[in-house]
């Protein structure tokens, strides 16, 4: 800086007044106390290194023989300081500004050409992607389509998406749906007329069937639509494929009713919410078959494996106060990890009987109808197993109450797969 300022000084000299002769001179930094001007401000001259800079101030005046100072402060002991001289380079803007704006520039336009260059390597990652997690429209806006993509955390042991995160994801988007279109009355679960009657939607049964799992880093489509399934129920369907590829990985189709919030019953659907709704009904069959098979009696006694003290905690809830649907399959699951650990679920199909709601006490019961012997898993390439969800204790839960009846049907994962496969090559 002390160079620049010599360079600047030699190009650009700056010249000094001359300094009076009737001055004072007061302090050893040099401040001449000059003399008072025509207009009442007194002139003093501060000399520093070769360069005099004036300072003015008005003298005081005198109103009826009283002396009165306009400016105070202005003082000229030894402790009298100045702001530096003005030269050339400390009049110049602030060159930090425009250098951070420019290296912003830089990094922005740094990071646009290594995106396009991953696309040009990896365009099976950009598939349609939905970059705001907002979804769209198709077929007159009758069909909602919403991307996921499979996160580290939504994995499991497997390296592939837990069927929790399969059913959140179909949650996910039936919510989207309804609120893209204006039927989210407070938000969740109720159209604007049904929140006015305190009624919410409840599904009652519902179907999933998964033909592959995905993957972490896979990109999911998840398609939904409703249509009209009886007089006082809709159905729900879904369809999840693989954007990369356009297979179909999953097929779900659910039945939903609507209940009363405050007296928690079943409740007619009221011809203003049949109005709301009956817009966007789709008239298509299902996209999975019904299973009209009956449940068998299961109680401690004829379940192969039960899984107790389940407790419905705080976290467990949704905002219509009762235990969030997803829930209840990890519940259903516990009581049966000898299956997890040889086998992966291929379907599941649940029908729920009643909700369930804080500090409820479960317990989960599995029975193997196929594949086993004698409650014990063998080497088989299909099994299946029912399930049930009681009541053990709780504040809300009379024992033994069935909340979820559950049927599963398992695969061998693909090392067992690829096991049999080599067993029966040789």
């Amino acid at each position: 800086m002390v160079v620049a300022t010599a360079a600047t000084a030699s190009l650009f000299p700056v010249s000094s007044p001359k300094s009076n002769s009737g001055a004072k001179t007061s302090g050893k930094h040099g401040i001449e106390l000059g003399r008072v001007d025509a207009c009442g401000f007194n002139t003093k001259s501060v000399s520093f290194g070769g360069m005099q800079v004036k300072v003015h101030s008005q003298t005081p005046t005198e109103v009826n023989g009283n002396r009165i100072n306009f400016v105070k402060g202005l003082q000229t002991d030894n402790n009298f300081t100045t702001h530096a001289p003005r030269t050339f380079i400390n009049q110049l803007p602030d060159w930090s500004l425009l250098l951070a704006a420019i290296t912003t520039i830089f990094l922005a336009a740094e990071k646009q050409w290594m995106l396009r260059e991953w696309k040009i390597k990896r365009p099976d990652m950009l598939v349609d992607l939905d970059p705001f997690g907002l979804g769209k429209f198709v077929q007159d806006g009758l069909l909602f389509h919403q991307n996921f993509s499979i996160r580290s955390y939504e994995i499991g042991a497997d390296r592939t998406a837990s069927i929790e995160t399969l059913m959140n994801h179909l949650q996910e988007t039936a919510l989207n749906h309804a609120k893209s279109v204006g039927l989210m009355g407070d938000g969740f679960a109720s159209t604007p007329e049904m929140f006015k009657r305190s009624l919410f939607w409840a599904v009652t049964k519902m179907r999933v069937i998964i033909d592959r799992y995905p993957t972490w880093g896979d990109v999911v489509e998840v398609s939904t639509w409703v249509a009209l399934n009886g007089k006082n129920s809709i159905r729900r369907d879904w369809l999840i494929r693989d954007c990369k590829t356009g297979e179909i990985l999953t097929r779900a189709s659910s039945n939903w009713v609507i209940m009363n919030k405050d007296t928690r019953r079943l409740s007619k659907i009221p011809d203003e919410v049949r109005g709301e709704i009956e817009h966007y009904f789709v008239d298509a069959p299902p996209v999975v078959d019904d299973d009209c098979r009956k449940f068998q009696r299961l109680d401690e006694t004829t379940a192969d494996y039960v899984r107790k003290g389940l407790t419905a905690r705080w976290s467990d809830l949704d905002v219509n106060q009762h235990v969030n649907n997803v829930k209840y399959i990890s519940w259903i699951l516990e009581s049966a990890p000898q299956v997890m650990e040889k086998y992966e679920l291929a379907s599941i199909t649940l029908e729920y009987r009643r909700e369930c709601r804080k500090d409820g006490v479960l317990k989960s019961l599995t029975s193997v109808m196929g594949g086993g012997n004698n409650g014990g898993l063998v080497d088989s390439n299909h099994v299946d197993c029912q399930h049930v969800l009681l009541f053990e204790g709780g504040s809300d839960g009379v024992p033994g109450g069935e909340i979820v009846k559950g049927r599963t049907e398992w695969r061998p994962k693909y090392g067992n797969r690829v096991k049999n496969i080599d067993h029966f090559s040789t």
